[in-house]
């Protein structure tokens, strides 16, 4: 795959500001008193929030991969 330097390295900064962002975003979240029921489980908030983290994360790793293989 072929792209600019430029485009390349906005890929990899763009990547790398999600895996940073998101764990911390994810911290607090579970620290959310909404996080868990007055059992302890899970709520739906929670639930919905590791879903988006999750999926974030992946997208990350993934336009990481791609801006790092359009340098190399």
């Amino acid at each position: 795959m072929t792209l600019p330097v430029f485009w390349s390295v906005f890929l990899i900064v763009a990547a790398a500001w999600s895996l940073v962002v998101w764990p911390q975003f994810l911290k607090r979240v579970r620290n959310d008193p909404r996080a868990r029921d007055a059992d302890g489980r899970a709520t739906t908030f929670l639930t919905v929030h590791v879903v988006l983290v999750t999926v974030s994360l992946v997208l990350a790793v993934g336009v990481a991969v791609v801006g790092i293989g359009s340098l190399v």
